[in-house]
């Protein structure tokens, strides 16, 4: 099956090969059809299967299909994160770029005159808003957004937004919304609290779920068995004179995010951390940074886990072992996406064996242990001054 052989429109094609793509992923194969004919749809498929064009290349098709010029949005997009939201947007910018159509990312972090700029994108009628919730309601309060004549809405990583406590937000928004929609929710998990989620605002939705809460095939996993005090050691030496030009490394406080970095750039690493005391526009140029290379190691907490697209990531570590297994799956999805491989490396203290255990019991089969060499500790310490060479740009 190619592209090519859906009913799109010649503009969506020379958008789809812009990027590159000829040949759609198993959960576009069996949700796009579905799509194209108007049915409500759940697709469930883990984190780099390519969701966001399962649901984007069939919408952009029946706006183009149905467009006389409005001036109301007819789609609504829902994300957890102002990260996600940004990054649908970008890929409907991309794939329309050679169209009358029109999207605009409303997330909040922003400052007075982001704010102005998400006001008047849904005054002048934007086909496509792509919003987290809470900011959107914030727009909604103020009496200049009408979302009657929204006819698609997509609830995308629908399971994180509720984890985040979104559902009484989304009730509100769904609220005011016609009953005469299409309803499509995509997420990497199918939770019982989902599906009875689901139950309450879609209508006889078609069901698409794969395999899920496995990493990807392409996923070298390991994990070094450490006290908590040797992880920092062992982290050095797994970067140190290596060539790697992409690192992901996650931990799970902000506090321990700053001080790794902290730490790193103490030794000439170029680093940055990403986290939730930074601005919105700081947050972004990290981003931005480390997707085009410029920044070869990113420390992060959880807020860029899930939904961030990320090509090309060499390796993965969880410098503290996820609390919840799922986020463990989606934290290693950030690597080997799109058929290609990668490592995730996860460190793994006493205290922390028992969630480990989830892991393994959640994926269906053991992680290698990688030998303890007793090189961790000083030895790694002598070549601190070697640290970092090959990173520097």
């Amino acid at each position: 099956m190619h592209f090519k052989d859906y009913p799109f429109d010649p503009a969506v094609l020379e958008g789809i090969a812009s990027f590159g793509f000829e040949e759609p992923t198993d959960i576009q194969k069996a949700t796009i059809p579905l799509i194209l004919d108007g049915k409500d749809v759940i697709g469930c498929a883990q984190t780099g299967t390519g969701k966001t064009w399962a649901y984007a290349l069939p919408v952009i098709q029946q706006i183009l299909v149905k467009k006389g010029h409005s001036s109301h949005p007819s789609v609504l997009i829902l994300a957890p994160t102002r990260e996600l939201a940004m990054q649908i947007d970008q890929q409907f910018e991309g794939l329309t770029y050679y169209m009358d159509i029109s999207s605009i990312a409303i997330y909040g972090g922003g400052d007075a005159v982001e704010f102005e700029r998400q006001k008047q994108a849904i005054l002048k009628g934007a086909d496509i808003l792509i919003a987290t919730p809470g900011r959107l309601l914030s727009h909604i309060n103020l009496g200049y957004t009408h979302l009657e004549k929204i006819s698609v809405l997509i609830l995308d990583e629908a399971d994180r937004m509720l984890d985040m406590g979104f559902k009484d937000d989304i009730m509100r928004i769904v609220n005011k919304l016609t009953r005469e929609r299409q309803t499509l929710l995509f997420s990497a998990t199918m939770a019982p609290d989902i599906r009875r989620f689901a139950r309450k605002i879609m209508h006889h939705p078609e069901e698409i779920s794969f395999e899920v809460s496995k990493p990807a095939e392409g996923v070298m996993q390991a994990v070094y068995m450490s006290d908590e005090k040797k992880k920092l050691s062992i982290l050095k030496n797994l970067l140190k004179d290596k060539d790697l030009d992409h690192v992901l490394i996650f931990s799970a406080t902000k506090k321990s995010v700053k001080q790794l970095e902290q730490e790193f750039k103490r030794m000439g690493f170029p680093v940055q951390a990403i986290h939730s005391d930074l601005t919105q526009p700081e947050r972004n140029e990290i981003l931005r940074r480390f997707k085009s290379k410029k920044l070869p190691i990113l420390v992060a907490t959880d807020v860029i886990s899930r939904g961030i697209d990320i090509d090309d990531i060499d390796l993965v570590v969880n410098y503290n072992v996820p609390q919840d297994p799922e986020d463990y799956v989606h934290r290693v999805g950030r690597t080997a996406r799109a058929k290609k491989s990668g490592v995730a490396i996860t460190l793994v203290s006493p205290e922390e064996r028992y969630k480990l255990k989830k892991i393994e019991k959640l994926i269906g089969y053991a992680i290698y242990r990688m030998p303890d060499t007793g090189k961790h500790g000083s030895q790694g310490e002598k070549h601190q001054e070697k640290k970092g060479k090959r990173y520097r740009k």
